[in-house]
């Protein structure tokens, strides 16, 4: 007993010694020690002796580590490695659409197929009505072959109105022959208006095909939870993954999303830098932006803008997890304008029964030289 209380001590003073300097060796060794102590208690544990020393020993070091900074333990995040330019984050994006989409929107596809070098074609999707798992399994089986983590799925209604499904589908878990998928989502509906193509419109921007973008989101898409939510999907589809074989290490645009109106606005731009050609112009730009060359915004497009219905937390369905009650179905807009051309014929009926009504009130007198000239 008397030999142990000695090296015990022994160890306290080595600590109180090395505690002073500042290098790595003196933050290691109080914890290694501490770590000894805790061990020779868990040995000891019948011996009330013992126990007393280590707790005293135990309060000497904790004291005396106060000064010192704290260890990396196992539980510490460790920074993310410095980037090194490979192809690790392996996202693919699958782009396809449901048939009767019209010419408009056959071209919004494939100029967004344009601006993800790391999307995966497929043609239109017909699936019959009485298909097991509908819509949604067929197009987790879809990416299930084709090696694709997220989907842009527009779908075509009425040939007038295009519903654009952002989902992040599920993996396939096939066990004794028999295949099952589980959802991962979560997923997003959206209404599509105001569809402007690059063909359309005929800006002046242009970029690099193949080069990433730089993701600019509105300040209004990190404060509520669901717009949280639909920020991330938008950065799991639109992001280019960094190293990607069809990708160019060049960055020369920016995809701005904006939250006006209960809707998100996208805008393509791309990114120009000019400089002075004299020295006149260069002086004046540094005098102005502090360097001599301006950065300015052109849009190359396309237009279109999201108006966000509902989120669901798998894929393609299951429990909702947000409802935009501000959103009034296409259908709806269409029949209350019916309803306002019925009124206004309506009206114009009423209107003339009215003067019928009117004019067989009124009784001419008869002339006495009408019949003079008979």
């Amino acid at each position: 007993m008397v030999k142990r209380k000695a090296k015990k001590q022994k160890t306290t003073t080595t600590i109180k010694d090395d505690s002073d300097s500042k290098s790595e060796e003196s933050i290691e060794q109080p914890i290694q020690s501490l770590t000894n102590n805790t061990y020779k208690d868990n040995d000891n544990d019948n011996d009330n002796d013992n126990d007393n020393d280590n707790d005293n020993n135990d309060d000497d070091v904790s004291t005396e580590d106060e000064t010192a900074p704290s260890p990396i333990t196992s539980q510490t995040p460790l920074p993310p490695p410095p980037p090194d330019g490979k192809y690790h984050n392996k996202r693919r994006t699958l782009i396809l659409s449901s048939r009767g989409a019209t010419s408009r929107q056959r071209h919004l596809l494939e100029d967004l197929r344009t601006l993800l070098p790391h999307h995966k074609k497929e043609g239109k999707l017909d699936v019959g009505k009485n298909a097991e798992g509908g819509v949604g399994r067929a197009i987790d089986e879809i990416c299930d072959l084709r090696g694709c983590n997220s989907v842009l799925y527009l779908e075509s209604r009425k040939r007038m109105d295009a519903y654009l499904w952002i989902a992040n589908v599920g993996a396939s878990s096939s066990a004794a022959g028999s295949s099952s998928f589980v959802a991962a989502g979560p997923s997003a509906k959206f209404l599509v208006e105001n569809i402007h193509t690059m063909d359309e419109l005929k800006l002046k921007g242009n970029c690099m095909k193949g080069s990433r973008p730089l993701l600019k989101f509105d300040s209004s898409l990190g404060g509520r939870a669901e717009l949280k939510l639909l920020k991330c999907l938008l950065v799991d589809v639109f992001g280019t993954p960094r190293g990607h074989p069809k990708s160019k290490p060049f960055v020369d645009r920016v995809m701005g999303f904006y939250y006006v109106d209960k809707k998100i606005w996208v805008r393509n731009y791309q990114i120009v830098e000019t400089t002075a050609t004299t020295a006149k112009e260069a002086h004046a730009e540094k005098k102005l932006h502090g360097h001599s060359h301006t950065t300015t915004l052109t849009e190359i497009g396309p237009r279109f803008v999201l108006n966000p219905i509902r989120i669901f937390r798998g894929s393609f369905g299951g429990e909702t997890l947000y409802r935009n009650a501000a959103f009034v179905s296409p259908n709806e807009l269409r029949a209350e304008r019916a309803r306002d051309r019925g009124e206004d014929y309506r009206v114009r009926r009423e209107r003339g029964e009215e003067r019928k009504r009117r004019r067989e009130k009124v009784v001419v007198p008869e002339d006495p030289l009408g019949k003079v000239f008979a």
